[in-house]
């Protein structure tokens, strides 16, 4: 099945038109035309069949048929994880993510942190062809980047765990997940957490984890974190 998405539709909507660029894609790329059956989500859970009825290369708009919602995750997962120096590698963990079941995202500005100013369009876009192509139909939520130390002014629920470095007491992430809960992961930097931004997170009553025993990239951590949790609920 190919999944469109648009932010906009609800269980209200009758007919709407996609945008230019989509629009082109839909008629000039993929050949669709009057009649053919397109299927939509919002990213809120629903799937909506729809119909074309005006099949033109600037305007398509298609016609509600049916629409059907789906149940959220028993879990919600959030993963706050520093941006890498390398803006490709931050998308490829954007991508992969999505795809394994994150439901939130948020980029912290860490000590250590090479990149310090990120801007979100281009990841949203990431998040939205992620979700198409894994053919979900909820859009995960990612937020502004923050100063690690904001982040942990929030208030926060379910199991919380930081994933650092430093030679000290840790416990395998595997081995303390618990189904169906919610779960915050704290992911550092290349130069890893500092020694002090370690102390906040369990002052803040994160528990320190491993995710094995290799020392991992930013990126290729949250994937293991990620599909830790996704796993964990699976089996």
């Amino acid at each position: 099945m190919q999944l469109f998405y648009n932010s906009s539709i609800s269980e209200q909507t009758v007919d709407f038109t996609f945008d230019k660029e989509e629009s082109k894609h839909i008629v000039k790329v993929l050949r669709k035309k009057d009649g053919d059956i397109l299927f939509v989500t919002n990213g809120l859970g629903f799937l909506f069949t729809t119909k074309i009825v005006l099949a033109i290369e600037s305007k398509c708009t298609v016609a509600i048929v049916s629409f059907e919602k789906s149940n959220r995750l028993s879990f919600h997962l959030h993963l706050a994880v520093a941006p890498t120096k390398m803006n490709d590698r931050f998308e490829w963990f954007l991508e992969k993510a999505t795809e394994i079941g994150v439901s939130e995202i948020t980029p912290i500005i860490c000590e250590h942190s090479e990149r310090k100013f990120i801007k979100n369009e281009r990841f949203e876009k990431i998040i939205v062809a992620a979700m198409k192509q894994s053919n979900q139909y909820y859009l995960p939520k990612l937020n502004e980047p923050i100063i690690f130390k904001d982040f942990l002014k929030q208030e926060f629920s379910g199991q919380l765990f930081i994933a650092h470095c430093e030679d000290t007491d840790k416990t395998l992430l595997k081995e303390v997940l618990r189904p169906k809960s919610d779960v915050t992961i704290l992911i550092g930097p290349e130069g890893d957490f500092s020694v002090k931004e370690i102390q906040m997170a369990l002052d803040t009553k994160f528990i320190p984890v491993s995710l094995g025993h290799t020392r991992l990239r930013t990126e290729t951590a949250a994937i293991v974190a990620c599909h830790s949790v996704v796993y964990s609920n699976e089996t």
